[in-house]
This record gives structure tokens, sequence and C-alpha cells, in this order.
């Protein structure tokens, strides 16, 4: 995205501001200089007293968080711009608070050159309205064959390596992608997906036979997991488990990194929010990877979130079109929309107490920021002024039809949300506003 000027800066009174990154929790003013970058935010920002000619807006009863980030974004273009583009995956990610996120790599063709990295890069300058940060395929055509250029795609501008929906079953070279990796600080974000346990459908147990659905094991994703683990334990390179769903993978990332290992892993809202029971009767749009859980699963990774086993939590946007979803269950497409229901259904998990707000944001901001080097997730000063303005109480139903995106799978079709992104600003310039 074009780094924007403002005509004027920006203020923002009376607010409640939640900064992760300073472990702030407290009222007072955001203001924002006309490079968009943050002068001061806090308490005592009031008392340095409004710049001349400043946008004023009153901020009571809202709350002011650094913008989102979201790690796990899959956009059809280039290849599939029927299903979501660049420019509209932007809008909808803005209408959720999202201010920056991750595009993985498997699109049509992959992202696994220098110069596909550059076409990313360069759409989003001149198209998308939040920061669009590509990662690049681990390997070439994500064939899990062969190693992709890590060093020049990182140079080029690829934060973070992966192969999308697929694991990597050759040890080997896994081993060899994380040394190498290693060298530029880079990342390698993978699948715990064992490609022949887990070919079923939906969750592996009694719903699944009463169903007559094939089922996914929990080994499916904890033997690819614990390998992984290892592997990077050996190597010392970061490792990122992409998205985990069972309490026995998260008691598999306690124990990689007690052993020293430098691994992080992300959940998604989907598994966090919803089990396998809202399946019913054989609901195709909540046909997701990794499959929906028990609820007893469900419960037992809301905590392992809150005390920060589950490092981020990320909306696994994956549009898919009617064609790939209104087919019989086991036939259809795995994903759903996610970017501008993420927060929404994140904050039911607050509202019921189950995760402090502070912990809430820091997964959906400053952490996955942290973990793949970016620009983002702060409201320090110095830093962008990427900043989502939320009303925490507000409540509202969502109708596909009010969803951005060009694809409308989401499993929260009228869904009742508390909780709302009534701004977003991107370098201070607001992108979205109710």
């Amino acid at each position: 995205m074009t780094a924007p000027v403002l005509d004027k800066p920006l203020v923002i009174e009376n607010v409640r501001i939640i900064d992760p990154s300073r472990k702030l929790d407290e009222t007072g003013t955001i203001i924002v200089d006309i490079d968009g970058r943050i002068l001061a935010a806090g308490a005592d920002a009031r008392n340095q007293g409004r710049p001349d000619g400043a946008t004023v807006r009153d901020g009571k009863g809202l709350v002011a968080t650094p913008g989102l980030v979201d790690a796990r974004v899959h956009v059809g273009e280039p290849g599939a711009e029927h299903r979501e583009t660049i420019e509209s995956a932007s809008r909808a990610a803005a209408a959720g608070g999202v201010t920056s996120f991750i595009m993985m790599p498997d699109t049509d063709p992959v992202i696994d050159d220098i110069a596909l990295v550059e076409f990313v890069l360069k759409t989003a300058r001149d198209n998308a309205i939040v920061n669009v940060h590509p990662a690049a395929a681990l390997t070439k055509g994500m064939a899990g064959k062969e190693m992709t250029e890590l060093g020049l795609l990182t140079q080029a501008g690829a934060v973070a390596f992966t192969d999308g929906h697929h694991g990597l079953s050759d040890s080997l070279l896994l081993r060899r992608a994380l040394t190498y990796a290693r060298e530029f600080d880079a990342v390698i974000s993978l699948e715990a997906r064992e490609k022949y346990l887990g070919n079923g459908v939906m969750n592996e147990g009694l719903l699944a036979s009463w169903l007559g659905l094939s089922g996914v094991p929990k080994e499916a994703e904890l033997i690819p997991l614990e390998r992984d683990l290892r592997i990077a334990g050996l190597t010392s390179g970061k490792y990122h488990a992409a998205q985990i769903s069972v309490p026995e993978s998260a008691a598999a990332m306690r124990v990689a990194r007690d052993r020293g290992a430098n691994v992080t892993c992300g959940m998604s809202i989907n598994n966090l929010t919803l089990n396998e029971n809202d399946i019913g009767e054989y609901r195709t749009f909540f046909k997701l990877w990794p499959p929906l859980r028990t609820e007893d699963d469900r419960v037992s990774m809301v905590d392992a979130l809150a005390d920060g086993t589950i490092d981020i939590i990320v909306s696994s946007h994956d549009p898919q079109d009617v064609d790939t979803k209104r087919l019989p269950f086991a036939d259809a497409e795995d994903g759903a929309v996610g970017l501008e229901t993420m927060l929404a259904a994140a904050l039911r998990l607050h509202h019921a107490g189950q995760v402090p707000l502070m912990r809430l944001i820091d997964a959906m901001s400053t952490r996955p920021a942290h973990i793949f080097g970016l620009d983002a997730g702060t409201l320090k000063p110095g830093a962008k002024a990427d900043i989502a303005l939320i009303d925490l109480e507000e409540p509202w139903l969502l109708s596909k039809d009010m969803l951005l995106s060009r694809s409308k799978n989401t499993p929260f079709d009228d869904a009742r949300f508390s909780g709302r992104v009534v701004a977003t600003y991107v370098a201070g310039r607001c992108v979205h506003a109710l």
C-alpha cells in the first residue's frame, strides 16, 4: 500500500487505549502527525494539547487498539480473481480492523519466484487500502520436492515461507530449509497435516459416524507436528505451526519450548469459537481445515490461548465460490472467509470471561507482528498509526450480503455478535468507517 500523507494531524480523545506492546490499558488520547506516525498515545498525551488544525475525534465509549495483523489469508489473485482479489481482500480486512495481513502463496501461478513476490507488492501498492505482505512458497510449485530461493525471496519482500494447505513430508528437506532460513532470520510456517491420515472431511468421532462421513483423527495433526518440532529443535530455525486444533498439539508446543526450540503456533478463530456440532445437517460452510473439533477440545484450546501457549489467532480467510461449496459435504472445498469476522468472533471469548482483552489483542496484533517481523502491532510513539477503533458492546447481526469479500462462504451467516470495528486507520488515514 502506498503510504498516505495526511492533510492534517489526527487526534482521538477520551478513548480507552489497549496496547499489548506496552502492556497499556488506560483512557487517554492518541495524537498522529501528518506523516502518519504516532506522536503520543496514552493518558499523558492529553497534556500535550492538540496540534494546530488537527482533525479531532471523540472516542468516548470506544477502545483503540493497534491495527490487527492476520497472518494467514488466502487470496485468489493471481489466477482466481473471481474468488478474491488483493483489493477486495484489503477492503474486507479494513472492515474487520485488520491493517496488515500475510498473503498465502497458493495462487495460480504459485508465488515461488521473485517476479511473483514483486507482483503482489506492486498490486497491493496500487490497489490495497491495508498493508499486504506476501508469503512465498517453501518448495517450488508447493510440490514438496525442491526448495525455493529463500534468500532472494526474502530480499524481494517475502515475510515467511509456507506451502499453504500442504504439509512437508520430506524431513531432510525441512531440515535444510530451517537451517538455510536461519541465515535470513526467516520463518518457516507449515500446516501440521499428514496427507494419508488427514484425508477425511471432518473430525473423527461419534458424530462423523452418525453422519456417515470420513474422519480426521487428532494424530493426523499431532504426528507431523511433533516431527516438525523435533527438526526445529535440531536446526534452531524459526518454525511456526500455522494452525493447530487439539490439546495434544498445544502440549507438544509446550514440550518443544521447554527443550529450547524456537517455535510458535497459531490457531484459526473458527476452531476457537465453533465445534463439530455446528456442521449440523451437512452444512458445507463449516467444512474447514483444520476440521472443527469437539467442544471439549475447543474449550481446552481457549485455555491454551489464554495462557499464551497459542501465540496468535488467524482468520484463515479462504474464499470459495458457490461452485465449490454448494456440493455434498464430502465433495465441498475446505475453507471460509474470515477477515471481517475474526475480531467479532474473538470478542465472544472476552465477553464470556475466558480470555482477557489484552491477550486477545496481543494474539491478533502485537504477537503476529513480532513473529513475522512486521512494522505493526503497537501504538508506541514513532510507530505507524495503524489503529482499530472498536465498540466492544455494539450488538449486530451478520448477513452474508454485508460482506465485502467477493466470496460469501462464512460459517457466521446470521450470527449474533457483540462488539464491532467502527473505524480503521492505516498510517493515520481512515480506510473504513461505519
